[in-house]
């Protein structure tokens, strides 16, 4: 699939179009995808994770044409009704923050204050994510923020395959818009997804990875860090990785001017 798609990328075909035989393929595909999960056989792995599949079912075709803003993006998602979270959701939490933004924040999920808000990242993991931000030398505004999936989970629980299925073409067109130099993925279920790997934050975390040419680093989810405390110091660590990474590029702030 990497060797595809860069195969692709050097052919200057970079965007994702819906083919008039995708949905069928797909609503065939997310079913048994639901079903593996469902049984505890869907394992994703370097060749076969759930951003690699959703890449599959809306293969990139040269006559699409790509969106130019963050804005067009959202209104090809409209009302979403392409899985089912869109019964139980309030809102979609589409992303938040500036559109030439150098570092983007990539989480899991929106939680309960963020489908009440529609913004992402504004409880209290939200919070410290804002003062790790800070510390950064930056601000929310500098920064872009999204998640895996655009709507809330019920109670909180991890995002299904086809529900991700369903969000990942959005989550990659919003990083081809963007064209972060770094991703800092927050937390083990973000980190596995991009990454489409099932090792676990704790070996992935402090390391440079790549996420369709963009450089990717795993660190702990805001959320685990309220009740793990004492590894604030790693996730510090991290940051500062990022931080030198952003100066090799070009500076720690946001802009053409960095790129």
């Amino acid at each position: 699939m990497k060797s595809r798609l860069s195969w692709y990328r050097e052919e200057g075909i970079e965007y994702w179009k819906i083919s008039p035989a995708a949905p069928a393929r797909a609503d065939e595909r997310i079913q048994e995808m639901t079903d593996q999960k469902e049984s505890g056989s869907y394992a994703p792995t370097e060749q076969t994770g759930f951003v690699a599949e959703a890449a599959e079912l809306f293969p990139i075709t040269s006559e699409a044409t790509p969106p130019r803003t963050l804005a067009e993006i959202r209104e090809e998602i409209g009302d979403c009704r392409r899985c089912k979270l869109c019964a139980t959701r309030k809102n979609i939490v589409f992303g938040s923050g500036s559109p030439n933004a150098r570092l983007m924040f990539v989480g899991e999920a929106p939680g309960a204050d963020e489908d009440i808000q529609g913004q992402p990242f504004v409880g209290r993991a939200g919070q410290l994510l804002t003062k790790m931000i800070q510390a950064m030398g930056l601000s929310r505004e500098e920064v872009y923020i999204a998640n895996i999936i655009k709507c809330r989970p019920p109670e909180n629980r991890n995002p299904q395959p086809d529900e991700i299925a369903a969000c990942s073409p959005f989550l990659i067109k919003q990083v081809e818009t963007i064209r972060p130099k770094v991703i800092c993925a927050l937390g083990t279920f973000s980190a596995q997804t991009l990454l489409e790997t099932q090792q676990k934050i704790s070996a992935l975390r402090g390391k440079f990875h790549d996420y369709h040419g963009v450089k990717v680093l795993p660190t702990f989810h805001p959320a685990y860090l309220l009740r793990n405390p004492n590894e604030k110091k790693s996730v510090w660590e991290d940051l500062k990785k990022i931080m030198e990474e952003l100066k090799k590029e070009g500076g720690q702030g946001t802009g053409d001017g960095g790129r």
